[in-house]
């Protein structure tokens, strides 16, 4: 790979000119918005991906082509699509693509494989051959966990065949609150650990067991269903072999949904929409991996982040889904960027010269825009903005309800880019917006498991593109694993803390 200084130093030093000024050459919609396709006839669908009230310009998406070669991105890309180790600090391929149909044949042909195991065991569920099943308490952490709510939560609002409840919190709150909604004769469990050995799944696990038991269940393990790349683990565990839902260790937890993680997402939603998610983050799959440079739309996303992050200085960056179904994408977004790109080295060990990843945070329109908007119109922060919302609403009321909402989503993106003076002389310092805020829109045709598996790998891609534009590993989590070890550390009693730490513990009855 080519130094890429000089590059950098180009991109700083390429001339600022406002949103205002930017639209006013001929062609800026073309150059900046684009639509992406895919299927037929009722499978058809598409998102209008639109970067034109960015900053960026043709020399800015030449020079950020530059950094993208001498980055060596068609390289990393192609490693990333045929199973190379490209987590070269742990040594493993990142093979979640190949979940959705693209990659290594043999990587691809194990997914479908393990895929057919689990149609298999959902539709044994959903046809009775285990009981009658309402209910399923979901037990992960992290991405075992916060994929699965999102795709749950967007997927069932019309129809849930089984009521899922997704734990993550070692609090015992939340376990408690699953078992008040569930009926324990007619409720499943489902353990979602890589390892089968993270200590806050596992303890919600043997709680759920007892609670089970403790219910008159006469067989709580035969009650749970392990999803998990330890199988061997599981047996031991005490989970039946027809009940183990494997995937492989080159699958990272944050990247998981699509494999046997998304048992929850199929057992709630049905077979078929867990099918079509995957066909739509499989749409996505090709265009990222045929398309070059400006056009590749996850590329030319992480191109804006960069400038945005790298040249100006950016520390955060909001999502803001204009449509209920999307409210917990926020938080699957903060994990997937910030567990991803939170580093401060590159794969070769330097420190890495300018800011790594913003931090990620947002909401859902229109609540946001009596929360924090007022910081982002009149605050000192520059923050870029994604917009997300969806042509077709997903509600049969009132079609105002729709139309006010879109009308606000789209207002929102110009009022940032133009700002103005409210005062009737226009001259009032309290009521002036300084305009030129920038922001990107996703509009979909609708919010359906293919879009949103579309705008899944979208986000993926999108984080492996930063990734490569600043040369980190988006694949290891380290920063993760200290606090865990010091927790674990405590309960050995072989560890001594700060004065602060031992007089917590210590109030707390811990020491």
């Amino acid at each position: 790979m080519a130094d890429t200084a000089a590059i950098w130093k180009q991109l700083a030093d390429h001339s600022r000119r406002t949103l205002s000024a930017l639209f006013e050459e001929d062609g800026r919609l073309d150059l900046l918005s684009t639509r992406l396709e895919w299927g037929e006839g009722d499978l058809a669908g598409g998102i209008r991906f639109d970067w034109s009230k960015t900053h960026l310009d043709a020399k800015l998406l030449a020079l950020f082509e530059q950094l993208a070669s001498a980055s060596g991105f068609a390289e990393q890309r192609d490693q990333l699509l045929t199973g190379a180790k490209i987590n070269v600090t742990e040594g493993r391929a990142a093979e979640h693509i190949a979940q959705r149909g693209v990659g290594a044949e043999a990587s691809v042909e194990e997914a479908a494989a393990l895929h057919l195991r689990m149609k298999m065991l959902v539709e044994a569920i959903h046809q009775g051959a285990l009981g009658e099943v309402n209910h399923l308490i979901h037990i992960g952490i992290g991405g075992s966990a916060l994929g699965p709510a999102m795709a749950v939560d967007a997927l069932t609002r019309d129809l849930e065949l089984v009521d899922v409840h997704v734990v993550s919190n070692i609090d015992g709150l939340a376990l408690e609150q699953a078992f008040a909604a569930c009926d324990p004769p007619t409720t499943m469990i489902a353990v979602a650990s890589k390892t089968f050995t993270t200590i806050e799944t596992m303890t919600n696990a043997d709680s759920a067991l007892k609670w089970l038991a403790d219910s008159g269940v006469s067989d709580p393990s035969g009650r749970v269903v392990a999803l998990t790349a330890n199988p061997e683990a599981a047996v031991l565990w005490g989970v039946d072999e027809t009940r183990i839902l494997p995937f492989p260790e080159s699958v990272g937890g944050r990247y998981s949904l699509w494999s046997s993680i998304g048992f929850p997402v199929a057992i709630a939603a049905g077979w078929d929409e867990f099918e079509a998610m995957l066909a739509g983050g499989q749409a996505m799959d090709e265009h990222f991996r045929d398309t070059e440079g400006r056009a590749n739309l996850p590329l030319r996303a992480a191109f804006a982040d960069q400038y945005y992050t790298r040249i100006r200085g950016c520390q955060t960056r909001a999502c803001f889904a204009y449509d209920e179904r999307l409210s917990l994408l926020p938080d699957y977004l903060q994990q997937l960027e910030m567990e991803s790109n939170g580093k401060r080295v590159k794969t070769s060990g330097d420190p890495v010269e300018g800011a790594t990843a913003p931090v990620t945070w947002g909401g859902v329109g229109t609540d946001a825009q009596h929360a924090v908007f007022q910081l982002l119109h009149q605050g000192t922060h520059l923050v870029p903005v994604d917009f997300i919302a969806s042509i077709a609403p997903g509600d049969e009321l009132n079609p105002a309800h729709h139309r006010i909402l879109l009308t606000n989503c789209f207002a929102q993106g110009a009022a940032l880019m133009a700002g103005g003076n409210m005062a009737e002389d226009g001259k009032d310092p309290a009521r002036a917006f300084p305009g030129d805020r920038p922001s990107a829109t996703m509009l979909c045709d609708d919010l359906d498991a293919a879009t949103l598996g579309a705008l899944i790998a979208f986000h993926e891609h999108r984080t492996f593109a930063n990734a490569v534009l600043m040369g980190i590993n988006p694949f290891d989590q380290f920063g993760v694993e200290l606090g865990k070890k010091m927790a674990n550390d405590i309960d050995t009693g072989d560890v001594s803390f700060d004065s602060s730490t031992e007089a917590l513990l210590a109030a707390a009855g811990l020491k």
